[in-house]
């Protein structure tokens, strides 16, 4: 088993989020929030790191910051179709064979989760790779702004097969339940699929895209990470970000 040898990262990142526009450039500690994403998945030293944007704004931080970023069709209605569209642009002839999309909202992720994403890569049938965290509060099993993952793993390892996510809990019965954390490692061919399928039943009364690859009989695997990313909706998740990231910079 070996991962795929030319995997690529991109950033999609968009200036109109409902809850918070504009958060791509939110200062944290002087620095856009976008930057701060960008810097860590340069950490994870997976491979070359792209961030695909909506809005020239976002490119001129980047790239004041020494990196790179493509300009991409601002009313893209997700982040993997943004994703797919600059990938297309950075590499017409497909020498990368594997693209992360990462969220570029999560300016305190660990390097260690987004190589997780990667790892399910190993097995060949995989075509998509993902994270999930054990669920530990009770309130969480309820809310239905977290995602919860049905993972078929044996015990004591770190991936497993993804089989449905819900924002109901599943599965039933006693056990442990996973939230998804929405971080993927796409096969090339995998990612082109995705996006040339419609949506489908499941993803749209789920509001949950991945459910769009599994409905079109993709394979989605998930590494286990010991903790949630903080993910930047709202400005009390951007005060959060900061008060994080300025104690560890303190």
């Amino acid at each position: 088993m070996t991962l795929p040898r030319y995997p690529v990262v991109i950033i999609p990142a968009r200036m109109n989020a409902t809850r918070l526009p504009g958060k791509p450039l939110a200062d944290i500690q002087g620095e856009p929030m976008i930057v701060h994403c960008w810097r860590r998945a340069m950490n994870a030293d997976i491979g070359p790191v792209v961030v695909a944007c909506g809005d020239k704004r976002i490119a001129d931080a980047i790239e004041r910051a020494g990196g790179r970023a493509v300009l991409t069709d601002p009313d893209h209605p997700s982040g993997t179709d943004r994703v797919h569209e600059a990938l297309e642009i950075i590499d017409p002839t497909a020498h990368h064979d594997a693209v992360i999309n990462l969220q570029g909202d999560l300016p305190t992720i660990e390097t260690a989760a987004v190589l997780a994403s990667f790892t399910p890569l190993l097995e060949t049938s995989v075509d998509v790779g993902t994270i999930v965290c054990r669920i530990e509060a009770e309130e969480e099993c309820v809310d239905p702004n977290v995602v919860k993952a049905a993972i078929s793993i044996a015990s004591g390892a770190r991936v497993g097969r993804a089989l449905y996510f819900s924002r109901s809990l599943v599965p039933a019965g006693e056990g442990d339940y996973y939230q998804h954390i929405g971080i993927y490692a796409y096969r090339r061919t995998a990612i082109s699929r995705f996006v040339r399928r419609p949506r489908g039943q499941l993803e749209m009364r789920e509001g949950l895209e991945q459910l769009r690859a599994l409905e079109a009989g993709m394979r989605i695997d998930a590494s286990l990470v010991d903790t949630v990313p903080l993910g930047v909706d709202t400005q009390a998740d951007l005060d959060r970000a900061r008060a994080m990231i300025g104690s560890k910079s303190a």
